[in-house]
């Protein structure tokens, strides 16, 4: 079974940083809206069966209801593939958010406060979703997968091994745990720099397009497959920018 694994795209993001250069923050949105077309695209020629959002893809506090039906337009294309999404720090599942006042298309999961799970023939996927801009007890601590035998899949916004106090807010998880609550792979998002760590598998796909000059790089998606617990992937770049750094030796040059 096939499957892509984002995160981080922070849909409609202010680019404060960004911003007051001219009109790179309005490049940057436009540049959101076509890599996530394109991500919708790959889903289409590759037929992907399994589609997993891992928190952050839009800003709560900004996010416009056109950028909304957008999102939602793009996966009314794909209505075979099933799309989970475990909201984060940045567009948590409150009252008037858009998880809880829009009607998403069918194919559409949302993640709330409570761990769900959703049952395949030989997978079964669990979610977690921010309920609050903060998140330091998900209760994962008391929470156990009910088939070892199945793959087992989380999808969840969160911090592996945060050890400082601004970590330990952001759902922070132990790899440790993770592993003796036998998942197989675990879809994670908050980081906005690839990260995959091995048993279990734990990925960050790090943010879907670069948002400031702090994020290097090439940025894009995870891409996998999921054959008998076993689960292969790999790296697809598909931002259209870059932020690249650069040492100049300026010492000949004559002022």
């Amino acid at each position: 079974m096939k499957f892509v694994h984002m995160a981080d795209i922070h849909f409609d993001s202010p680019f404060v940083n960004l911003s007051d250069r001219d009109t790179l923050g309005d490049l940057k949105r436009l540049e959101q809206r076509s890599v996530f077309k394109k991500v919708i695209d790959y889903i289409k020629e590759n037929n992907i069966e399994l589609f997993f959002i891992a928190g952050d893809l839009y800003e709560h506090q900004y996010v416009r209801k056109s950028t909304i039906e957008y999102i939602n337009n793009l996966f009314e294309e794909i209505p075979d593939t099933k799309i989970f999404i475990s909201p984060g720090n940045h567009d948590p599942y409150i009252k008037n958010s858009y998880y809880n006042k829009y009607k998403w298309n069918d194919n559409v999961k949302i993640f709330s406060s409570k761990f769900e799970k959703i049952e395949l023939p030989e997978i079964d996927i669990y979610g977690y979703g921010f309920t609050d801009f903060y998140c330091t007890d998900c209760g994962i601590e008391d929470f156990s997968v009910d088939d070892e035998n199945k793959t087992n899949i989380l999808v969840i916004h969160s911090t592996i091994d945060g050890a400082n106090l601004e970590e330990m807010q952001y759902n922070s998880i132990t790899r440790k745990l993770l592993k003796e609550k036998k998942f197989d792979y675990v879809a994670t998002g908050h980081i906005h720099k690839m990260q995959i760590y091995d048993e279990p598998k734990i990925v960050y796909p790090g943010s879907t397009v670069s948002l400031g000059f702090d994020e290097l790089g090439k940025h894009g998606i995870i891409v996998g497959e999921i054959e008998n617990k076993n689960v292969d992937v790999s790296f697809l770049p598909l931002a259209e920018t870059e932020f690249v750094e650069k040492t100049i030796d300026v010492t000949r040059n004559k002022f």
